[in-house]
């Protein structure tokens, strides 16, 4: 993109900018929780239609799609933004806080609404000149298993799709600074939950019970173990232990301990490995001590594994927004994020936009009750949106000999 375009994309976004961060603060006063983004997706396709777009609504239950026909055949790029809102008390002092109680945007989701919001606003300018699509995905439930991505996609949004790109605003990264990996670059995310069933009894007769809370104790340090011991130091993986209960006295002894816990993995066979060996480690330390069990794994998200071309496409876009000493290269994060599953589909990629902000009090991480993002990241958000989607759809034009697109602005 010469010059001359790009000085008008960045007016076009200074014009815009105040009408994003409205959407922005409308969201983060009304948030919903996964499953249950019902107002917040009527407000995102009534926007979408405003701009005159092939609007579906309820897609995989809850998502909003918009799609931008060019004016000239080509491929199809689909930009991915997500809509619920975390159950946390929001605990900022500002005009634009949380209005349901015990409910915030706790990770960004209004910005990437707002942003991809705006991106639509002006790609749509852009239609007469574009050869191929745009469809711009907003997704429910991305926080909760077993994620909006996963439903959307059983019901064909990638229909036709091409490549899939997403954004993330990032509190642990200030504002003008991008974030890329090629590669693994989020694990997976699954959960186990574990009942030891033994004996109850008195505390001062343990010979007479089989101890479930001890039986647990064991079972947790041998679990422990199989990253230590089983896994390769150098492939990643992690196993915690979140929550533990057995037993409400201290002279008895219980007759049964639940606890549960979250898996880690970048790679899909150190996935399975683990899974396997918490349930075989649970049957035989039962096992070994007379003590019987129920376990439930409910396999979350796959690792987030970015395709190379596109995360190289993207980033020289970024690259050329904010220059090379701010796009960073990061290291793997053992969180999760469901657009794993559109990129197990079709290629795609994922980065970071950094959203701190030391000087206004924006530090907070996120899912934390005073999370909040500097909105002047969202401009550096919305040009790559813009930006990426203009470059895919010109080189994957060039790619299969069509004609270039979006010459007057070229």
């Amino acid at each position: 993109m010469c010059k001359r375009s790009s000085k008008y994309m960045k007016q076009r976004i200074e014009e815009l900018f105040p009408q994003v961060v409205a959407w922005r603060r409308t969201f983060h006063q009304y948030p919903e929780v996964s499953f249950q983004e019902r107002e917040t997706s009527k407000r995102v396709a009534a926007h979408l239609e405003s701009l005159g777009l092939e609007v579906l609504t309820g897609v995989g239950g809850g998502g909003v799609t918009g799609l931008l026909r060019g004016r000239h055949p080509g491929p199809t790029i689909a930009l991915r933004a997500d809509m619920d809102a975390l159950p946390i008390q929001d605990e900022k002092d500002c005009a634009y806080r949380s209005r349901v109680p015990g409910v915030m945007h706790a990770c960004g989701h209004d910005g990437h609404m707002a942003m991809l919001m705006g991106a639509a606003s002006i790609l749509t300018t852009m239609k007469e000149q574009l050869y191929g699509n745009i469809l711009f995905i907003f997704q429910h439930a991305e926080e909760m298993l077993p994620g909006g991505a996963k439903s959307m996609i059983e019901a064909g949004v990638l229909e036709g799709v091409d490549a899939i790109y997403a954004v993330h605003l990032w509190s642990p990264l200030p504002t003008g600074y991008m974030s890329f990996r090629a590669g693994p670059m989020l694990a997976s995310s699954d959960v186990f939950t574990v009942n030891i069933i033994g004996k109850g009894g008195h505390g001062g007769l343990p010979h007479t019970t089989t101890d479930a809370i001890a039986v647990a104790s064991h079972a947790i340090v041998n679990i422990q173990s199989i990253i230590s011991r089983q896994i390769d130091p150098v492939r990643s993986a992690v196993i915690s232990i979140g929550s533990i209960h057995g037993g409400d006295a201290s002279n008895v002894i219980s007759d049964s301990c639940e606890w549960k816990g979250t898996v880690r993995a970048f790679a899909p066979d150190i996935r399975e490995f683990l899974l396997r060996r918490i349930k075989e480690v649970v049957h035989d330390t039962c096992h070994m001590y007379g003590a019987a069990y129920e376990i439930e794994i409910r396999k979350g998200y796959p690792p987030l594994v970015t395709n190379h071309m596109e995360t190289a496409r993207l980033r020289k876009v970024a690259e050329e927004i904010v220059g090379k000493d701010k796009v960073e290269e990061m290291d793997p994060l053992m969180g999760g994020e469901d657009f794993a599953y559109y990129l197990n589909e079709i290629p795609g990629t994922f980065c970071f936009i950094g959203a701190g902000n030391e000087l206004r009090g924006i530090t907070a991480p996120h899912h934390h009750p005073r999370f909040d993002v500097d909105e002047e990241a969202m401009k550096t958000g919305m040009e790559l949106l813009v930006k990426g989607a203009i470059q895919y759809l010109q080189e994957a034009s060039l790619e299969t000999n069509r004609p270039t697109l979006l010459a007057s602005y070229m």
